[in-house]
């Protein structure tokens, strides 16, 4: 405890927060990279006019009251009232769409990484680049924008990320984290920068609009792993502690993205690492050791926080399904008279899921809750089909959720395993879906036929991941590599748990990944069907 409240006075302490899909969380760590107090904030995305979003004010809410969260416990737990922290981070959901005029005023509501409104970009920025441009990707947003001739472009001064945004507010600087700036614009990985014959060939390609700005110049810099990227000014102390108790002038590093944090929080920032993380969506991360032979659409090339390739997974959902139905069995058992515990009803219902056959009985499931790139479904519709020789009950009826919340996940991976031959020594879970012990890496090593590994700080997430690299930026050693510092000074003592792939399991989700495959037509007829 003296040690902690020494750690705080002295300001040893590095504070994250990030900025998830269904959560903002702030951590703040120790000197030991120990999260010594928390704060959160639930928050849901809302499909307006045919976009998803959140508004500006979800977003500073949200961020007040988890850091205000934070800073309570931290005073009722150790008597200080916080006014000094030794570095901050944020971080943040990836790609998406946020632009600004001269004045700093939004042009257009957030368009988040759940839209799937860009094909006509996408398709056409990725044979213009050769190399795949995802409709999530902030440059596809930016070109289909363009494409539908929307007004408000000729104004853009400014183009970032959900995580720049909220570090230029508070600094005032237009910066980004590498491995945020891949999701936004391809990256040259030799020179830590974006690719300049991409841009300059994006630049011939609407040269012809006249706009008064050349791509270069409405990016934000981008700025690897270590480097410094501005100090909290007094304007955004106030911003982020309303209170007024905390100073100015607190170092920040680069601003990243929830991949990027992912990997920091799981230690998969070497070469042949991996690391997944399963929560409303889903995606695997792993750091390649030589550039891929083809252009994929189903592999987004992307970079660790300090510039190393990685070959990403992205599927847009995973657990919103699964949480529906959990909802659904918790109000069945209040109806019943009984109330029991949210965590607990998932606790039952994941461990219910091991006992099913191998193939989930032959039950089939589409947790489409938005469209799914990698299928090529344009928009969700959640589905559940069975046949009558199906074998229906329980257990079953969980696997398949399961199954199913990571069947969009086993195409991407298959190419990566199968097609570019990529070795993978370990790979590690993190998000909701492990947070029952074993059941979620059960069925992620059927997924990639290989261990998975959750470590005991796996529910921290990418908060925690933010904070590692904001500590990261104020203790590195000269010439300290990041896989280095967190191998020598952060991993030390922290242990996984590592669960096989079980060879009955494999087969299992092969026999049901190839049902999956084939209805997908079912789900396909929903879309067009269900209005």
């Amino acid at each position: 405890m003296n040690l902690i409240k020494a750690d705080i006075a002295n300001s040893r302490t590095a504070l994250g927060i990030e900025f998830g899909s269904t959560r903002i969380k702030a951590v703040l760590i120790d000197s030991d990279h120990s999260p010594i107090a928390s704060g959160s904030y639930e928050w849901e995305n809302r499909l307006e006019e045919g976009i998803w979003t959140y508004s500006l004010d979800d977003i500073w809410q949200g961020l007040q009251i988890s850091y205000q969260e934070m800073a309570v416990e931290v005073k009722e737990k150790y008597g200080v009232t916080l006014q000094k922290i030794g570095a901050i981070g944020f971080s943040a959901m990836m790609h998406g769409y946020m632009v600004f005029n001269k004045d700093g005023e939004l042009l257009v509501p957030f368009r988040t990484w759940r839209n799937s409104i860009t094909e006509q970009a996408r398709k056409e920025l990725t044979e213009l680049f050769n190399y795949n441009i995802p409709q999530r990707w902030s440059i596809a947003h930016l070109y289909q924008a363009i494409l539908n001739e929307e007004e408000h472009v000729v104004d853009v001064t400014f183009f970032t990320t959900l995580a720049g945004y909220i570090h230029w507010k508070l600094t005032g600087k237009k910066v980004l984290g590498i491995g945020d700036a891949s999701g936004m614009f391809p990256i040259d990985v030799e020179t830590k920068n974006y690719d300049t014959r991409m841009i300059q060939a994006f630049d011939d390609l609407i040269g012809e609009k006249n706009y008064p700005w050349k791509l270069e110049e409405i990016l934000p810099q981008v700025m690897l792993a270590g480097d410094e990227a501005g100090q909290l000014s007094e304007e955004g102390a106030k911003l982020l502690d309303v209170s007024g108790n905390l100073q100015a002038g607190i170092p920040l590093c680069p601003p990243e993205g929830d991949a990027g944090t992912g990997m920091v929080a799981t230690n998969s920032v070497a070469k042949r690492t991996g690391n997944v993380s399963a929560g409303t969506s889903v995606f695997a991360m792993i750091v390649l050791e030589k550039e891929l032979k083809k252009v994929h659409p189903e592999i987004d090339l992307v970079t660790t926080p300090s510039g190393s390739l990685v070959g990403m997974v992205h599927a847009n959902n995973c657990s919103s399904d699964i949480n529906a139905w959990v909802k659904l069995f918790r109000e069945f058992s209040e109806v019943l008279g009984c109330k029991v515990n949210i965590d607990k009803i998932f606790e039952i219902l994941f461990s219910k899921a091991l006992e099913g056959d191998r193939d989930c009985g032959g039950l089939l499931s589409y947790g489409y809750y938005s469209g799914e790139n990698i299928t090529g479904m344009r928009e969700g519709r959640p589905l559940f089909v069975r046949s009558p020789e199906s074998n229906f009950n329980l257990a079953n009826f969980m696997r398949v959720h399961l199954f199913s919340a990571l069947g969009a996940l086993k195409i991407g991976i298959d190419i990566l395993l199968t097609e570019e031959n990529i070795q993978i020594d370990k790979i590690l879970g993190h998000g909701g879906l492990f947070k029952t012990k074993g059941v979620g890496q059960k069925v992620m090593a059927a997924v990639m036929s290989a261990p998975v590994s959750v470590m005991e700080t796996a529910g921290e997430g990418g908060a925690w991941g933010i904070a590692l690299l904001a500590s990261f930026m104020t203790n590195r050693q000269e010439n300290e590599s990041l896989e280095e510092y967190l191998d020598k000074k952060v991993f030390v003592t922290y242990t996984g748990v590592k669960v096989d792939a079980d060879e009955k399991d494999v087969e299992g989700f092969e026999v049901f990944i190839k049902r999956y495959k084939q209805g997908l037509t079912i789900e396909q007829a929903a879309i067009d069907s269900l209005i």
